[in-house]
């Protein structure tokens, strides 16, 4: 581990994100900024919730309001805050910095101790925007919090390999379509799909009862493809819980247009499965609301 030393030039230091002005009788302090900063936030445009929009805006007023600053570097660093808004494409209002600002905490009075709550439960939803806000409106009265992630991160830019897989090398949710009929059976598998797909052509082959789809086409005498023209891969995840729903919705999309092969399905009233193919619908007939 390497140490480095912060020397006083000038009669100033920096520590932290402060720098510490000596004077003959007293000290001042300004915001510290090093020179490779840069005043990139996440844009006001950009897919991200809002509260991940502006929770570095909201970090600077707070600090602003928090470091006794003299008035000159406090009107310096309000200048700079609005110079960073303008360039994210914020919206420079007159209640810009009450919108931003943390309300202080009042003093509470003394609690009486009262049995303790139950643990809150909280529901992370990744956000691509409104529809995912229709989509947690349905929680909005019940005991669960709503917390949101974005998949728009550095590492979803930056290729770790120069080359790319065959999609059917990876493992996720499949769809096998029935070249004659156009009925579908969708599935999951935490192997590749070039295992899944010649498992179901066996079971074809050998007429056993191992795959629902190869039962319909020995029934009704329809013919089995090759992996480019009856399978699509839906989604590319990895074996647990989450594919495990997944492969539930896209049984349900089936399922509401009528075009299933899949055993008998019990959940077709689910509420949230029905809202996201609601708003999906609205958002492909009407992509401009």
């Amino acid at each position: 581990m390497q140490f480095a030393q912060e020397l006083e030039q000038e009669h100033r230091i920096n520590y932290l994100d402060i720098t510490i002005h000596r004077g003959p009788t007293h000290a001042n302090i300004s915001i510290f900024r090093k020179p490779t900063y840069t005043d990139t936030y996440i844009p006001y445009t950009s897919n991200h919730h809002a509260k991940h929009r502006y929770a570095a805006i909201r970090f600077l007023y707070n600090r602003l309001d928090s470091y006794q600053l003299q008035n000159k570097e406090h009107q310096k660093e309000e200048n700079t805050i609005h110079n960073i808004l303008h360039n994210n494409g914020y919206p420079i209002l007159g209640h810009t910095r009450k919108s931003f600002r943390t309300q202080p905490h009042n003093q509470e009075p003394p609690q009486v101790s009262q049995p303790a709550a139950p643990p809150t439960k909280w529901c992370v939803f990744t956000y691509f925007g409104k529809e995912t806000l229709n989509l947690t409106k349905i929680f909005k009265h019940t005991d669960l919090r709503i917390a949101y992630r974005t998949n728009n991160t550095l590492q979803k830019h930056l290729p770790y390999s120069t080359s790319r897989a065959d999609k059917y090398t990876r493992s996720g949710i499949y769809k096998l379509t029935c070249p004659d009929c156009s009925k579908a059976y969708v599935g999951q598998t935490g192997r590749d799909f070039h295992t899944r797909y010649k498992e179901h052509l066996r079971a074809f082959q050998h007429n056993t009862q191992q795959s629902k789809f190869a039962q319909h086409l020995t029934k009704h005498g329809h013919a089995f493809g090759n992996i480019e023209n009856i399978m699509e891969v839906l989604q590319l995840h990895k074996k647990g819980t989450h594919l495990n729903t997944l492969e539930k919705f896209y049984i349900h999309k089936e399922y509401s247009n009528n075009n299933h092969l899949n055993e008998e399905y019990a959940d077709n009233n689910n509420q949230i499965f029905n809202t996201i193919l609601h708003v999906s619908d609205n958002m492909a007939t009407n992509p401009q609301t």
